[in-house]
């Protein structure tokens, strides 16, 4: 993605690396690379002809369906470096090219069921479920087009480069002059007119192939407004040998917000690989992330989850997580939260830090006594309230005789924290 051009083409991100609690807050909706290929096929966008094995049996049939002079087999996992990975069976690389029909079934026997770590998966990797075979591309040039919303330009910017299939940041520092930026009238779009400027940039000159280049520019951001993309980023799009303009890579990130009117694509999401916790959380619009210590942070806001963490790892706790309620958070919310929290085995004490603005605290003190009622709870919570309606909320706290220890900072509500663990 291009970082250097614009810091809205990147997923949401929370991260401290300074800190050994490090979180990262990613938009919900990630898709495997077939899925994402699907998207640009049923928009008219041209991409190679491909089919999935989610079971050894049925690679026959696929191979019977492609009949390609050369295959690409990839294994289909939500993460990077696929083709330097290996899997636990010793086999090396998510990525393979082949022309033999039989060398593919054998390829997916060693890869499909089998855990891929990559340099961007955890130590035991990913377990492999979907295996896409496609047909080899005849490359004959690779190009860069990337449609993403950009807020310096308060809409969505067209990005292009002749220099694809390359890292696009080491593009745009380089040589710049490669780089096409262009922004783009959320009402008309990719018009003719863009279209031809854009594919003439990217080097289609030939009157056949710019018709074609321009074809797909128009589809893609027919694909972009359609399913209320952020960003849609193809690296590359190639032209081949036998003179066709094809999406081989892409990357979509989706806004969240239009959840509301894409819900049949939010449902294919895979969600095998997430945290069961993070999909728990996600049901009833929480963020969580899982960490390894054992004190549990509910807060309300990003920034307030990094400072938390922060100074529980300043007096000497580790944080079990990152889970913020965010600011118009309900007392079921909390309750769920407390839920999620509480079934960790890991969290010995729960510290709850929130700060009142659009939130008001008296709904949160409420949420937390439902919460430990109904739960049944029976670890340590230390609660730090500051905000709208706090005096209320610390009146409903002290007459609810729960064991509930309170603080007035952070810093001292964190001390109770660690302290209850070495206790």
């Amino acid at each position: 993605m291009l970082r250097t051009l614009s810091k809205s083409s990147r997923l949401v991100q929370v991260v401290r690396s300074s800190s050994p609690a490090t979180a990262v807050q990613v938009r919900k909706l990630n898709l495997l690379e077939y899925q994402s290929k699907e998207l640009l096929r049923d928009s008219g966008v041209s991409v190679q002809n491909f089919a999935i094995v989610d079971d050894l049996s049925k690679t026959g049939s696929v191979l019977e369906h492609l009949r390609a002079e050369e295959y690409v087999i990839k294994a289909q996992v939500l993460a990077g470096g696929r083709g330097k990975g290996w899997f636990d069976n010793g086999f090396k690389g998510g990525v393979h090219l082949t022309k033999n029909p039989q060398a593919v079934e054998d390829l997916v026997k060693q890869m499909l069921g089998h855990r891929l770590i990559t340099k961007q998966t955890s130590k035991d990797g990913i377990l492999v479920q979907k295996i896409m075979v496609a047909e080899s591309v005849n490359i004959a040039r690779e190009t860069y087009v990337c449609i993403l919303m950009d807020r310096q330009h308060n809409g969505p910017v067209l990005i292009a480069s002749p220099a694809g299939g390359m890292d696009i940041e080491a593009v745009a520092e380089k040589t710049p002059h490669l780089i096409k930026t262009l922004p783009l009238d959320i009402y008309y779009g990719i018009d003719d007119g863009i279209a031809q400027e854009v594919s003439e940039f990217l080097g289609f000159k030939d009157p056949d192939l710019q018709k074609k280049a321009m074809f797909e520019l128009k589809n893609l951001w027919k694909l972009f407004v359609d399913i209320d993309a952020l960003q849609v980023e193809i690296n590359p799009l190639v032209e081949t040998v036998e003179r066709q303009v094809v999406a081989v890579d892409a990357k979509i990130s989706f806004d969240d917000n239009a959840h509301f009117r894409q819900k049949d694509l939010f449902a294919i999401e895979d969600v095998s690989e997430k945290d069961p916790r993070e999909v728990d959380a996600s049901k009833y619009n929480l963020n969580y992330i899982g960490m390894d210590g054992n004190i549990g942070c509910l807060v309300n806001g990003a920034g307030l989850a990094m400072a938390t963490m922060d100074i529980i790892k300043l007096n000497g706790g580790t944080p079990a997580n990152f889970l913020d309620v965010g600011g118009n958070v309900q007392e079921n919310q909390v309750y769920q939260a407390f839920r999620i929290l509480s079934e960790d085995p890991k969290v010995k004490v729960i510290l709850v830090n929130v700060f009142g603005g659009i939130v008001n605290c008296a709904t949160i003190a409420n949420g937390i006594i439902a919460a430990s009622k109904n739960l049944g709870l029976k670890i340590p919570l230390v609660v730090r309230l500051e905000g709208t309606n706090v005096m209320e909320a610390k009146k409903i706290l002290k007459e609810s005789k729960l064991p509930i220890l309170t603080a007035n900072d952070l810093d001292e509500a964190a001390k109770k924290a660690v302290s209850c663990i070495k206790n």
